[in-house]
């Protein structure tokens, strides 16, 4: 599944989600995904990224934050016109669950801002029609 996000930000987000089956367990409510991200700046300045937040809520309601600096231990400056892309995972308790969140940024002037990412689900194939 593929989604873009930030409609009006300087800072284009695009998810590629996957189910990782290999080292899901089902059996034991273990249910692995990877996510592709790539952060694209259209704007006309560079822009670091400090830091990432997300709000990771399975489809039985339960909810985990996680927040932390960069991301896959980077904190990247991306040129205007440029993009930066990355892969991470999440594991949940259920075959179906979303994520969403924000990155903040810091413009060559100093300035921050959140970039937002919009939510985007996760889903064991052939679980949802």
């Amino acid at each position: 599944m593929t989604t873009s996000s930030n409609l009006g930000s300087p800072i284009k987000v695009s998810v590629e989600t996957f189910y990782v089956e290999g080292q899901s367990e089902p059996e034991q409510d273990k249910y692995v995904f990877a996510y592709s991200i790539t952060i694209k700046n259209h704007s006309l300045c560079s822009a670091k990224l400090l830091s990432r937040y997300w709000l990771i809520t399975d489809a039985n309601g339960k909810e985990v934050e996680v927040q932390g600096e960069g991301v896959v231990g980077e904190t990247p400056t991306i040129a205007p016109g440029e993009s930066y892309k990355y892969t991470s995972g999440a594991v949940l308790d259920t075959p179906v669950g979303t994520m969403q969140g924000y990155y903040t940024m810091r413009n060559e002037f100093g300035t921050e801002f959140e970039a937002p990412i919009d939510v985007f689900r996760l889903a064991r194939p052939n679980i949802l029609h």
